[in-house]
């Protein structure tokens, strides 16, 4: 017998594919450099922007990071990281102007918003002068966004189902168009298709329903959108083993389907309800707006928050309107980002996890 020899050991290969590497905390450093380079060019030359500034900050971290990495590491890992830094200044230049509205509306509206401006309307209450609330907007708001949540949901979802599951031939494409289509509306042609349709042709009278109808036409296309794609994401094993079963199509969608699509079908829908919730070209058409509390939202005026925020504002050289525009923009926003909130605690709660 020939004895077996140990085959020759490989080379071991190097752990390092470069031979530098700058330090992890260098970004920081870098960037601490632009600022400061960026805040002294302004200043030197005079530009009294501070939007300026971070331009010239941002342009400064994008040479130094790519000529520092170039000069240690290689013009290979120097294109990596120019990449990475231009993603950053992207996230920056995005999150900043966000972060600002927040503060500024949160700066000019804390001092109106108590429990008297939030259980208060402004029947007999004098626009240039204190006092009033935004008790009648919230009641409008929430009654408009409810109904147009009640009528477009279920329009949407619907669709969405024969989309995937049913549609197939030319009806689907002419569907699937159309949602594309109503997509790109804009809220006030949606007013305006409704004022004429509804209130002119029909000769109903303007009230939070005419506004609730246009704001179901704008929420319409989302809730199908975020619905077909939910539903896309079912795997279609859990079809065909129960069709295996003998389960009806029908059956299947209705207890397989929708079920472990419910978790993205309902953040779609709270992200919808947040789309249309500050919108104010349909309300001003067609609701026209109340200084008094209106519960009925299918007779008479009524008033929402945003169409409250425009008539504050709108009165020139108030500053009473304008803390009460400030106030109810504030309660605008907390509304619209709880609902986000409760969208992704519930897409959270409802996502598949693992073992399960």
């Amino acid at each position: 017998m020939t004895a077996i020899t140990d085959a020759p050991a490989l080379p071991q290969l190097s752990r390092n594919l470069t031979t530098a590497r700058l330090p992890k905390w260098a970004p920081a450093v870098v960037a601490v450099l632009s600022i400061a380079l960026g805040c002294a060019i302004g200043a030197g030359t005079g530009l009294t922007s501070h939007i300026q500034w971070g331009l010239i900050a941002a342009l400064l971290f994008l040479a130094l990071s790519y000529g520092l990495s170039a000069r240690i590491e290689g013009h290979r890992q120097a294109k990596d990281r120019f990449a990475t830094s231009v993603i950053w200044v992207a996230f920056i230049l995005a999150v900043v102007p966000l972060i600002s509205l927040m503060v500024y509306t949160v700066q000019q509206g804390a001092s109106v918003v108590d429990g008297n401006f939030l259980s208060h309307s402004m029947r007999n209450v004098v626009q240039s002068g204190p006092g009033g609330g935004i008790y009648h907007a919230l009641i409008g708001t929430l009654e408009q966004v409810g109904l147009a949540t009640a009528m477009a949901a279920p329009i949407g979802l619907l669709t969405a189902v024969y989309l995937v599951e049913y549609g197939r031939g030319r009806l689907a494409k002419v569907v699937t168009f159309f949602v594309d289509v109503m997509t790109g509306v804009p809220s006030i042609v949606a007013g305006l298709f409704v004022l004429s349709v509804w209130n002119i042709l029909l000769g109903f009278a303007f009230s939070g329903f005419s506004g609730s109808l246009a704001l179901a036409i704008l929420m319409m296309p989302v809730v199908v959108r975020s619905t077909e794609e939910m539903l896309k994401l079912v795997p279609n094993e859990l079809r065909e083993a129960s069709y295996a079963l003998g389960v009806p199509k029908w059956k299947t969608i209705l207890r397989i389907v929708l079920p472990t699509a419910i978790g993205g079908i309902t953040t779609g829908v709270m992200l919808a309800v947040a789309r249309i919730a500050g919108e104010t070209a349909p309300v001003l058409m067609l609701v026209f707006g109340a200084d008094a509390i209106n519960t009925d939202p299918f007779n008479g005026p009524q008033q929402s928050l945003p169409l409250f925020i425009w008539q504050q504002y709108a009165s020139v050289n108030n500053s009473f309107g304008y803390a009460r525009a400030w106030g109810a923009a504030l309660v605008l926003i907390a509304f619209v980002m709880g609902l986000n909130l409760i969208a992704r605690g519930i897409a959270r709660w409802r996502s598949p996890k693992a073992g399960h």
